[in-house]
């Protein structure tokens, strides 16, 4: 396809990534593509289907570590495109390594859930798996690229040398809807290392975090201590939830689901706050 046009608008370095990329992808011939819906994943899945059309294969995982409106923007975003959609079910907490929380917790994690997207590429014959790491996920403390990389699973963003804003620039380039969509992790994410996660818990911040998304905040997270809320909001949003018409519904809101208190971190929205001083959540 002539994207000569279409390429205008964009930097000779970031032109030349997304030639990079569509080779890599091209190269494939054929690709199951990991699909979660957000920025980086959608971006990876709408360029492989631009490129290879109906040799691609989008693969979402239903599970307790994500809210149900990514599965539901993950079906939206496919049906739209005409893309192929398989949605299966997984289920992390049977796993001991995982349930327990150890600081590797996520190699465990992706280690079965690729395992399982694997078989079902290989069994319905795509040549490649390829997920949506990015060249900003290296920096980071991400015990889960060891299990890509041992299971093989390709990273075309990663390879081609993309960046986050690299890709959210150019989701906007192409009219993509999740180029300014805030970053979200798996619900895990919220716990601190060793303290065990349940079902029960990991409602309890996926519905919090689901009232936070509905009084209009864009980028959140609802950290759990035991059954303390750590409530982490951008710093300009801090006095919004401070004040008493907000802040009363808030916390009854979140004691209703279990929290037994509720407190508003003034640091502010970070990444890898669990993980002080150890490791990188987000």
């Amino acid at each position: 396809m002539d994207t000569s046009n279409e390429e205008k608008t964009l930097t000779p370095e970031l032109t030349e990534k997304l030639r990079r990329l569509e080779e890599i992808l091209k190269a494939m011939d054929s690709v199951a593509v990991a699909y979660s819906a957000g920025v980086d994943s959608t971006f990876l899945l709408y360029m492989a289907h631009r490129v290879l059309g109906s040799q691609v294969l989008a693969i979402t995982a239903v599970s307790p570590l994500f809210p149900e409106n990514e599965g539901a923007d993950a079906a939206a975003f496919t049906e739209e495109h005409g893309i192929l959609h398989h949605v299966i079910s997984f289920q992390p907490l049977g796993l001991p390594c995982f349930e327990e929380n150890p600081p590797d917790r996520c190699y465990y994690c992706k280690t079965a859930l690729f395992n399982e997207i694997r078989w079902i590429a290989e069994e319905a014959c795509y040549a490649y798996v390829a997920e949506g790491t990015n060249m900003d996920d290296l920096g980071d403390y991400r015990p889960g690229l060891r299990a890509i990389e041992e299971l093989k699973i390709r990273s075309p963003l990663r390879e081609a040398g993309l960046t986050k804003s690299d890709i959210r620039i150019l989701s906007k380039h192409f009219g993509l809807s999740t180029w300014d969509k805030p970053s979200f992790a798996c619900l895990a994410s919220r716990f601190p290392y060793g303290d065990a996660i349940t079902e029960e818990k990991l409602a309890m911040v996926g519905q919090a975090e689901a009232y936070l998304a509905s009084l209009g905040l864009r980028q959140y997270r609802v950290r759990i201590h035991d059954l303390i809320a750590r409530i982490e909001v951008e710093p300009p949003e801090l006095e919004r939830l401070a004040k008493p018409e907000i802040r009363g519904p808030l916390a009854e809101k979140l004691q209703s689901l279990g929290f037994r208190y509720v407190t508003l971190d003034l640091t502010g929205y970070r990444t890898g706050s669990m993980n002080l001083p150890e490791g990188a959540n987000s």
